[in-house]
């Protein structure tokens, strides 16, 4: 078994490329080897700013021989009536490369028996890395000198190895060698003698090539560099991913700037130094501090170029949010309302003033409908969309809620109407924090309904390669917010709220409700789709409308995917769906018990009558106990009798049990 090596050095690549290439090339050799029939254990792969790197353990040396059985022509066009060779017969043996008189004849066919040699692993890796690394995708590729190909950034230097020896390749014209580079500031030319020293050779150079190691390099080190002066670091999960893809030789180094901009909201302060120069915030005792730690890419001990440099990047930044935070602060929250006009939301579909009022609306109805004190939700919903005018907004737009809030606050307004105005945003990614005050859930479920009907209404569906305004997300949050909070709210209705509303009209208004519907239906099912099978979430979904009651969906979820598991579940299910096999109409009508002529329907009726409960488990429990009536029944009984009287009466029987079961699910869905 051998290892390969494969490094591709590069100019510095943009830091969100990295892991998506990483994942490309390791797939890329998967099917590469498999498809090869080519043996291995395990690939691996590394990468920094400019270098990406795969590792192959396990590699066998060749394809396995095979044999192959060729299918010729029929027995009597091949061979004449004296068993000699026809031209036919003769040109399929010198097709095949086989000697004439070992070809047999099976079933009436001439098969040939043909021995294929397995091609070394290292021809077919020289004949195909070029191409793979080559067909990496990603945004802005770019060309360079004269070639005419595209990749991320220039490639400078390729390494490959098998074992201990180089294995010569070529990508984009750059030949291989046995030489990688080490840190910028240390060396041009690091020898790799084998796969094995890969990663000791560039750590004496000063890189660190495995990401995992890197990463966590980067956080003991923040928190070290922190420790040190008794304060805390904020190591948020994304901003580490991030500057571990920016650095190959981390190195902290702490800097400061001046108090006054303490004064300012934290979160603008944070948003610069995390967001903005990817700084690692320092907290004491729960309070931001006016310093950070900034991780450099650099071998040395002198920092106070870095420190000065970093100090008067960040100071210009915060001196900028200081001087807005100010002039925003001369007016109140409230006064910046009527700017709004001047904000266009979408084309066609009004203002941002004009989403603000249908926002008021939207949540009036949702506050009614959940029974709640709406005076702070009315309040929230009118000024959750001010800070969009302000001036620190404007600079940093992933301000937007933070900065209303901030804002609220100051302005006087009370302490839940200046959470909801923040949290009317949540959630802002797919797992993020969802907004935990009735104000932020309300003017928040209201604020995504209105753009999601926008933006259908538009007749901008989301497709594949296109979500306007992030209507997925929002979709997703709505959901969430509702089912975790186990809010009693109708989405199909203020659906059709939220539409009429809107300035622009459908042509189809029913067809389009329809539409917004099924998407946010499919939306709900992607949402559990992890957690339970399809089957059953198509039974809790078939034939009801979910959206009317998330909660009520939730439950029967849960419970279906309970008893698909129980011991006594097949009898359950066997009755269910002999049921749904005759019952195709949901028109059904009274039961005569006059009409009875068999006790197996006497006795279906009887132990329909017990089936009463209106919660979900005990009606479960209770068309358990009538299976083996219902067995008995089928056994027993035709159903289409060929009195029509009688015949329609097992059918209203049928079909009122039915419509027990279906107030649980459609368990002819699911697959057993």
């Amino acid at each position: 078994m051998s290892k390969y090596l494969l490094e591709i050095g590069t100019e510095e690549l943009p830091h969100k490329f990295i892991p998506s290439a990483q994942e490309q090339l390791k797939k890329s050799f998967e099917k590469l080897l498999n498809d090869n029939q080519i043996a291995f254990d395990e690939i691996v792969t590394y990468a920094t700013p400019r270098r990406l790197t795969v590792k192959i353990e396990g590699l066998s040396e060749k394809q396995e021989d095979i044999e192959k059985v060729l299918k010729g022509p029929i027995a009597t066009i091949a061979f004449d009536a004296n068993k000699n060779l026809t031209p036919a017969g003769i040109g399929f043996a010198k097709k095949n490369g086989v000697a004439p008189e070992s070809l047999y004849i099976e079933d009436n066919y001439v098969y040939a028996k043909v021995e294929q040699k397995g091609k070394e692993t290292k021809e077919i890796l020289k004949e195909n890395v070029e191409s793979v690394v080559l067909k990496l995708q990603g945004s802005h590729f770019m060309r360079w000198a004269d070639l005419d190909i595209k990749f991320q950034r220039p490639i400078r230097w390729v390494v490959s190895l098998m074992d201990s020896e180089e294995l010569p390749v070529e990508i984009a014209e750059v030949k291989s060698s046995r030489f990688s580079r080490g840190h910028r500031f240390k060396s041009d030319k690091v020898e790799i003698k084998s796969p094995d020293t890969y990663l000791t050779a560039l750590k004496e150079n000063n890189v660190y090539a495995c990401p995992v190691e890197r990463r966590e390099t980067i956080v003991n080190l923040a928190k070290n560099a922190a420790a040190k002066i008794g304060a805390d670091v904020a190591l948020d999960e994304d901003l580490v991913d991030e500057v571990s893809n920016l650095t190959e030789y981390p190195i902290p180094a702490i800097c400061g700037f001046d108090e006054k901009y303490l004064n300012i909201p934290e979160k603008v302060n944070v948003t610069v130094m995390a967001t903005h120069q990817r700084y690692f915030p320092l907290y004491k005792d729960g309070k931001l501090l006016n310093k950070f730690i900034t991780m450099t890419n650099y071998i040395g001990d002198e920092f106070e170029n870095i420190q000065a440099g970093n100090e008067r990047v960040v100071v210009a930044r915060l001196e900028d949010g200081l001087f807005f935070f100010e002039q925003d602060t001369k007016t109140p929250l409230v006064e910046k309302l009527d700017d709004l006009k001047g904000v266009t939301f979408q084309k066609g579909m009004g203002t941002m003033l004009d989403k603000t009022e249908r926002i008021e609306k939207l949540s009036k109805y949702i506050s009614e409908e959940l029974k709640v004190q709406n005076d702070d939700i009315l309040r929230t919903a009118k000024l959750c969309k001010c800070d969009l005018v302000t001036k620190l907004v404007f600079e940093f737009t992933e301000l937007q809620g933070f900065i209303g809030g901030d804002y609220a606050r100051i302005s006087g307004e009370k302490p839940n109407v200046a959470k909801g105005i923040t949290e009317h945003y949540f959630p802002l990614g797919v797992d993020g924090e969802l907004a935990s005050s009735i104000e932020g859930q309300v003017v928040g479920i209201a604020d995504k309904i209105d753009t999601v009907c926008a933006v259908f209404v538009d007749g901008r569906k989301p497709t594949g390669s296109a979500d306007p305004l992030g209507v997925r997300r929002a979709v997703l949050g709505i959901l969430k917010t509702i089912i975790a909070n186990n809010l009693k709210i109708n989405l199909s209705e203020l659906i059709k709220l939220s539409v009429s509303l809107l300035p622009k009209k459908a042509e189809n208004e029913d067809a389009l409700l329809a539409d917004i519907n099924e998407f946010f239906t499919q939306r709900l099912v992607i949402l559990y789709s992890d957690k339970y099978s399809h089957d059953v979430l198509d039974a809790c979904v078939s034939g009801k409308d979910v959206l009317a009651d998330l909660t009520d969906f939730v439950e029967r979820l849960e419970l279906v995917s309970s008893i698909v598991k129980a011991s006594n579940y097949e009898k359950f299910h066997e009755a269910a769906n002999r049921i749904v096999r005759i019952i195709k109409d949901n028109t059904i009508g009274e039961v005569d018990e006059k009409l009875f002529k068999e006790n197996a329907e006497k006795e279906l009726y009887a132990a329909l009558l017990t089936v009463r409960s209106t919660d979900y488990k005990s009606l479960i429990n209770e068309l358990m106990n009538i299976s083996e009536a219902i067995e008995k029944f089928f056994e027993d009984v035709l159903v289409m009798d060929k009195d029509e009287a009688v015949k329609n009466n097992r059918i209203n029987l049928l079909g009122q049990i039915k419509e027990k079961f279906e107030k649980v699910a459609d368990f002819s869905k699911i697959i057993k």
